[in-house]
């Protein structure tokens, strides 16, 4: 037998990778959300003056939750690829998009600053973008899996601007969290 690892090793051991990024990763997507008082419910956000197109509250935990899986899975592979050429690069962007991701809601939900935000998620789509293709290099299936992500953001990006056009006013419609004082 010429064989370091069996084919079932390396499965349990991508498994393992799995069981702690996605996770992680889910739970990094709920915290900063709740911590920004994301979404529905959150009086700023409830005043603001929304697109036809905008998808009802629930459309938007559901589709993070699976995003974050997919990103998460997506990770794991790469990470499990152990020796391939540009791993380290692609893990690093990986964190990095995952930093701009989690910026995102304190920054629109929180802190009402809509345009500072389409700034963001714009950045966010080229650094998510070259992580696909970083992805894409190592493990084929770790690029596919990110391309729903890249969609969404797509949209999302859509809606933030849609956002921004229709509520000229939105940093001072409601005091932001960040500066209320008691």
């Amino acid at each position: 037998m010429n064989e370091i690892a069996s084919p079932g090793q390396l499965r349990l051991a991508y498994l393992r990778w799995a069981l702690v990024t996605v996770p992680a990763i889910v739970f990094l997507g709920f915290l900063s959300g709740r911590l920004a008082n994301s979404g529905y419910g959150n009086r700023w956000f409830d005043a603001l003056v929304k697109p036809d197109f905008m998808p009802p509250g629930w459309a938007f935990g559901v589709a993070w939750t699976i995003l974050y899986i997919l990103m998460g899975l997506a990770l794991a592979m790469v990470i499990h690829a152990r020796g391939a050429r540009g791993r380290g690069v692609a893990i690093f962007l990986f964190l990095v998009q995952l930093l701009l991701n989690l910026a995102w809601s304190p920054l629109f939900f929180r802190a009402h600053q809509v345009d500072n935000a389409f700034a963001l998620i714009l950045l966010l789509l080229v650094v998510v973008a070259a992580t696909a293709f970083l992805f894409w290099r190592i493990r084929r299936m770790a690029g596919l899996l990110l391309l729903p992500y890249l969609a969404w953001l797509g949209f999302a990006s859509v809606l933030n601007y849609e956002i921004g056009r229709l509520n000229p006013d939105a940093e001072t419609l409601v005091a932001p969290a960040l500066k209320t004082q008691i």
